[in-house]
């Protein structure tokens, strides 16, 4: 019997290196000892003052220590910037393939320039520092700018930035909320074909900072934390939430006489210590105040979103810097997003925005009495006008103004011949086709859509409920050089649905909107007239 050191788990002792063949070979039968140990992997990090990168042993930290334990088959990770998650899960992945035969390990990252960091400073760069008796033995058989193929065993590890093709047994999605907010159209395919890549015992790790209420990555937080407060056992398909708070970096502390805290600082972090039963001394205090303050300009949504303090927090939205927080306080206050039914007899106007990144927002709407009643929205990404199209006329409604931006009678380039927006609607069936012309500043037209949001304007909730999260969500963006917001919209998710939405009160200033109720004796002939 090979007398070797045991953890209190009856695992090998970590600390433990192995000084011959039979120590090695019972040593490498211990996954979690391969994993942590520091003996067989080895990372690059950088030096406290940025200097050169530096080879290190890994070691899992607390935090990645905790994930390890709690890892179940579907994981969604919610984290502070910089705890070493996407690190510890390629050093997870590079085991599992090189000890397991047959398998396929994949990491999704959020475009090509992330894929190649990743695949190599993290996954190439930790098989390049094995042990050279390990990689002897776990030869390669294919090695290219993305993957890694094993000529021992016929396992791979891959980094792309979409898979589709064949069964993933581990799957790792790199920041997932970016993927979300700036690529739908990705993120989509992530959530139709990469997961379902995953067999039901395979692993899904699902990683991000947040990136505001929206999109694929904030819903099945929401799911996950919804099923963790029911405290219930978990399905093996649903995912388990992990979140990471930046107090639980050690390093996360800074000298508090060189930082400037005020009594509002004090305050936020004393109602942190009482909701979450910690304590916080002044050099973490410190550490955070300046990070917020250096390097995000003072932005405290910023700060929620890359180093939150709870759940709850990450997806949180400064109403600072939101257009229409202060109108969407008072619509929800008056009750007026509830249920907006269709009325029959009065015509349904819609209106457009076209985005130049492939998005597409159109919210419905009709005149009753002196209500402006939205009765649903509709958005997508990608699609061909043909696929809104199709939606609407599903509807059966019956329409009255289609109310596009300025830019939709101009000429755009085709697939077949260069044409404009309004002309391929008109072209697919639909009639009323009017042109909101474009005011001469954007701040008036905010203003107006401010205007009217204070009005009668009533949401359905169901119907209307992404075009409602895009209005919530629209904001100024933050000028880094200046510290402060900007009189600019921040270009993002939302950007669609508020555009399109602000059509309306511009069309209605134009005089473009004719309401009128349809008589009843003429409604039947004209119900569904989609092509009238």
């Amino acid at each position: 019997m090979i007398d070797i050191p045991r953890r209190a788990d009856g695992g090998i002792d970590f600390n433990f290196r192995p000084q011959t063949p039979e120590q090695m070979f019972y040593c490498l039968q211990d996954a979690m000892w391969r994993v942590c140990s520091g003996a067989l992997y080895k990372i690059m990090i950088k030096g406290d003052n940025d200097e050169d990168v530096l080879v290190q042993e890994f070691k899992p930290n607390a935090a990645q220590m905790r994930l390890i334990k709690r890892l179940w088959y579907r994981n969604i990770i919610l984290k502070a910037r910089q705890l070493g998650f996407t690190t510890l899960i390629c050093i997870l992945w590079l085991d599992h393939a090189l000890f397991n035969a047959d398998t396929r390990c994949g990491i999704i990252a959020q475009d090509k320039e992330a894929v190649q960091k990743i695949f190599r400073d993290k996954v190439q760069f930790a098989y390049e520092k094995l042990p050279d008796v390990l990689k002897n033995a776990m030869p390669l058989a294919r090695s290219n700018a993305s993957e890694l193929l094993f000529g021992h065993n016929n396992s791979s590890i891959k980094v792309a930035t979409s898979m589709r093709s064949g069964t993933i047994h581990r799957l790792l999605v790199s920041e997932f909320g970016k993927i979300c907010h700036m690529f739908p159209i990705k993120a989509a395919e992530v959530v139709t074909g990469s997961l379902p890549a995953v067999p039901k015992n395979g692993m899904v790790v699902i990683e991000s900072t947040a990136e505001g209420q929206d999109g694929d990555f904030f819903n099945m937080t929401q799911s996950a934390k919804k099923v963790k407060e029911l405290g219930r056992k978990l399905a093996q398909k649903e995912y388990r939430l992990h979140f990471a708070p930046w107090f639980d970096e050690p390093h996360y502390r800074v000298n508090p006489d060189d930082v400037v805290m005020t009594d509002k600082d004090h305050k936020y972090f004393d109602e942190l210590e009482a909701k979450l039963n910690v304590s916080l001394d002044l050099q973490q205090r410190a550490w955070y105040v300046s990070e917020r303050d250096v390097t995000f300009s003072g932005n405290p949504q910023k700060m929620w979103q890359e180093y939150p303090s709870f759940v709850d927090e990450a997806f949180q939205v400064s109403k600072e810097g939101c257009y229409y927080a202060e109108q969407m306080t008072i619509v929800r206050k008056q009750g007026r997003i509830t249920t907006v039914k269709y009325t029959q007899g009065v015509p349904v106007n819609t209106f457009w925005d076209i985005g130049s990144s492939d998005g597409c927002g159109i919210w419905l709407h009709q005149r009753v009495g002196l209500q402006d009643r939205f009765i649903g929205y509709v958005e997508g990404w990608g699609e061909p006008y043909a696929f809104y199209v199709k939606k609407l006329q599903t509807t059966g409604y019956v329409w009255g103004k289609h109310c596009l931006p300025h830019d939709a009678g101009h000429v755009r380039q085709g697939q077949v011949a260069n044409t404009s927006p309004m002309k391929m609607l008109q072209d697919l069936g639909l009639r009323d086709i009017v042109i909101v012309n474009r005011v001469q500043d954007l701040q008036q037209g905010i203003q107006i859509t401010r205007d009217v949001l204070v009005g009668d304007v009533w949401f359905d909730a169901t119907e209307c409920k992404e075009g409602i999260a895009h209005l919530d969500g629209y904001t100024k963006s933050w000028s880094q050089h200046r510290g402060t917001w900007s009189d600019e919209p921040l270009k993002n998710i939302h950007t669609e649905g508020a555009d399109s939405f602000r059509q309306f009160p511009q069309a209605m200033a134009q005089g473009l909107l004719n309401v009128k109720v349809i008589p009843k004796s003429t409604q039947r002939g004209r119900r569904g007239g989609w092509m009238s």
